[in-house]
């Protein structure tokens, strides 16, 4: 009986429409779910017509906003987050052959990641896969583990704690350092100390809700929060705003190759506290073995041993 159940409801649904369901339940709009999945955008207003017929339900309606998911629509999403990854394990090919793929490769993670592992990531599928593109998506970590769980990103760059059903492997330890005018009252001390950093100023880097989560979490643990007086999105954004104030960015020390020529800096060791950074690649339970991501996965691997300081420099240094 529940085979002919299952045959009826399939029956009632192609298959291939399974994609552009995802596209248009995750983008919320025709023309960028067309985009994403390489069709005219009258193909995928024909696509969500033949879905609506299909499921019953207007999937997409529209508001003051743009378009937001009927609850149906939102259900279904839901189901999807863990469908989709099953289904493209269980159709994938035993064999994986990144010379002959152009499926795109989706990397999401913060511009420090684009910035230390984006090149040599690039150039390794370039290599070894000319057809297929790169794509790095922000990070913002909500959003994104909800794609990485529905299969819309294949592997995140992470530096802070993750939900347990994700899988997760350490690419590197990162250091920590305190960025700082030249002529800032800590730019001579040999280590800053925790009440030394405290005691400034600081710009936060907005990784999660507004934190540097992997500075602030283990300040809150300890109850001694610091004192976010600017608050940006970007690493390579708080450099600027350091000349002239007492101000201080904790940084990844890989990011040292971006600020060559930086006269008016400093780079001192940060507080043992917040010393270190481990950094992550997570992705879908449901892709370990999957032939594609075991090479994607090994793509990122080369890129973070690249990356790697090779005979760096002691800190404090000038940043030149």
């Amino acid at each position: 009986m529940m085979a002919d159940m299952l045959t009826t409801h399939i029956d009632r649904v192609d298959l291939n429409l399974l994609p552009p369901l995802v596209a248009l339940l995750e983008e919320r709009q025709v023309s960028r779910a067309a985009v994403r999945m390489g069709l005219s955008q009258p193909a995928m207003s024909r696509a969500l017509q033949r879905l609506r017929r299909a499921l019953d339900d207007p999937l997409l309606v529209r508001d003051p906003d743009g378009f937001r998911l009927t609850a149906r629509a939102e259900d279904i999403y839901d189901q999807l987050t863990t469908v989709v990854p099953l289904l493209q394990h269980l159709l994938s090919p035993n064999s994986f052959d990144p010379s002959q793929s152009n499926a795109p490769v989706n990397v999401a993670g913060s511009d420090y990641a684009v910035q230390t592992l984006g090149p040599a990531v690039c150039l390794q599928v370039r290599n070894q896969s000319p057809a297929t593109a790169v794509r790095f998506h922000n990070l913002r970590l909500d959003g994104i583990i909800e794609q990485i769980r529905s299969g819309a990103v294949d592997i995140g760059l992470y530096g802070g704690d993750l939900p347990q059903d994700l899988q997760a492997e350490t690419l590197f330890v990162e250091d920590f350092v305190c960025v700082l005018a030249h002529d800032h009252p800590l730019a001579g001390v040999a280590r800053v100390t925790l009440d030394d950093y405290l005691e400034y100023p600081h710009i936060v880097i907005d990784t999660s809700d507004g934190r540097q989560t992997a500075v602030d979490r283990p300040l809150a643990s300890l109850g001694r929060p610091r004192d976010a007086a600017v608050t940006v999105p970007y690493h390579s954004s708080a450099l600027a705003l350091l000349p002239g104030t007492d101000l201080i960015a904790t940084l990844p020390a890989r990011l040292r190759a971006g600020w060559s020529g930086v006269h008016t800096l400093r780079a001192q060791p940060a507080p043992t506290e917040v010393a270190t950074l481990r950094y992550q690649m997570i992705w879908n339970r449901a892709l370990d073995s999957d032939q594609r991501h075991v090479w994607l996965r090994g793509v990122v691997r080369a890129a973070a041993d690249q990356s790697r300081p090779r005979g760096g420099q002691p800190l404090p240094t000038p940043l030149t």
